[in-house]
């Protein structure tokens, strides 16, 4: 008996056999197209940028899960009652909203170990995500940390996590610089300013451990008025943080600050912590043209008397109240060499330089070295604000405000003006 199947049965085996296998292989990811203006965006040779979506929102802090979902917080929740928008990705690189949870505003968002961590101005919330990056409980999150103070100034609470389990929030200082009537011209600082007591620092609290509050959380760092941007360097196995330092010199001591020295300190400064640090908020402040502390005028300080006391000295220093909103350290491969393990921040951009130009408005990059900064930063990405002309009248089109890596290695930028999402990527073979 002849078992030799007919040849187009063979054929037609062998087509299934390959499509089969095909369907196995993972898809190539779909090619990332910048849009022709790079999205507006100036930037060095080499990079290009796209718009991949507008939330419609003030889209503060942002994180890309491997798949690359994004989950974008608002300031304030949408129409719809979502403080967190779910985006997924779409061709050409974009994305599309597709959803969202959490009737909470805030800032903070972050992702580790099978977990999205998101905060509101009083409380940390954490939802369990599946093997695509979903959330698997939108409606019922495990409430982490609760309870902390929110006195309507510098209430956003960042959050970032380490690679031991630990949780670190900022809690921004309710107040400019701690005196005893909050920006009133000639008024003094309160002694052993209270503030410190809950706020004004950095708090650290356990990733998995429910209903934590301060008796549960240990105060890491303190002196800092307040962190919107920060991010644990796995390089160094540390917690650095972007300051946005103390306003109004000349308008509370006239007597002692000209509109000039007012515009132009005291310098944001990034600090590298460690447990127990202090930056020395509100007794001190960042000369970045003198490089030195100083003494703030609320407790003896003259514009001339240097700091007493033993203060953190920041790692790094930048232009006077260009709010620092966001802090990234790139461990990607897509970008060239010198920016790997460097640090991306991007200023929101000021508000009270005048009668000077305001400034800012940018994502910044801080070349690092072993751990450490290394060499003079450079404006990375431009023009959020939409001309020269927007930015000196503190009027941008958009504020970068969030940073993320997306699993390729391309940088996404989040817009706290009209909600515009960017992604940055690099389209030039590396050398």
């Amino acid at each position: 008996m002849n078992r030799t199947l007919p040849r187009y049965l063979l054929l037609s085996a062998a087509v299934a056999g390959s499509l089969s296998l095909l369907a196995l292989r993972p898809s190539a990811p779909a090619a990332v197209v910048a849009d022709p203006n790079n999205a507006g965006l100036k930037l060095p040779a080499g990079f290009g940028a796209l718009v991949v979506a507008e939330t419609g929102g003030r889209a503060r802090h942002l994180v890309v899960t491997p798949k690359g979902i994004l989950y974008v917080k608002l300031n304030r929740p949408d129409k719809s009652g979502r403080g967190i928008l779910k985006l997924t990705p779409n061709v050409g690189g974009k994305v599309t909203v597709a959803g969202g949870f959490g009737n909470y505003g805030g800032t903070g968002i972050s992702l580790k170990d099978g977990y999205l961590y998101a905060s509101s101005d009083e409380d940390v919330y954490r939802y369990k995500l599946d093997g695509n990056g979903e959330v698997t409980n939108p409606t019922a999150p495990e409430k982490i940390v609760t309870g902390l103070i929110n006195r309507r100034q510098h209430e956003s609470k960042s959050i970032v996590l380490d690679n031991a389990g630990n949780l670190y929030v900022n809690i921004g200082a309710y107040s400019n610089s701690c005196q005893e009537q909050d920006r009133q011209k000639g008024s003094m600082g309160q002694p052993n300013c209270p503030i410190l007591e809950q706020a004004g620092g950095i708090w650290q609290f356990r990733a998995d451990k429910p209903n934590q509050g301060y008796a549960e959380g240990t105060r890491y760092a303190t002196g800092l008025r307040n962190v919107v941007g920060l991010d644990w360097n796995s390089q160094a196995n540390q917690l650095f943080v972007m300051q946005h330092g103390r306003d109004q010199l000349h308008d509370i001591f006239p007597e002692l600050y000209d509109t000039k020295q007012s515009a132009e300190l005291p310098a944001e400064c990034l600090y590298a912590l460690t447990k127990g640090a202090n930056a020395g908020w509100p007794y001190v402040y960042y000369d970045g043209q003198q490089r030195k502390l100083m003494q703030a005028p609320e407790y003896g300080g003259d514009g001339k008397k240097e700091a007493t006391g033993n203060y953190l000295q920041p790692a790094a220093a930048y232009p006077a109240h260009t709010a620092p909103n966001a802090l990234l350290f790139y461990t990607g491969t897509m970008f060239p060499e010198k920016y790997r393990h460097g640090a991306f921040i991007a200023f929101h951009g000021s508000w009270n330089r005048a009668p000077e130009p305001q400034k800012g408005y940018y994502v910044v990059f801080q070349p690092f070295k072993d751990g450490k900064p290394s060499g003079n930063w450079e404006v990375f990405a431009d023009n959020f604000a939409g001309t020269p002309e927007k930015a000196a009248a503190g009027r941008p089109d958009h504020k970068p405000c969030g940073l993320a890596q997306g699993p390729d290695g391309s940088l996404y930028v989040s817009d706290d003006s009209k909600g515009t999402i960017y992604r940055i990527v690099y389209t030039q073979k590396k050398s």
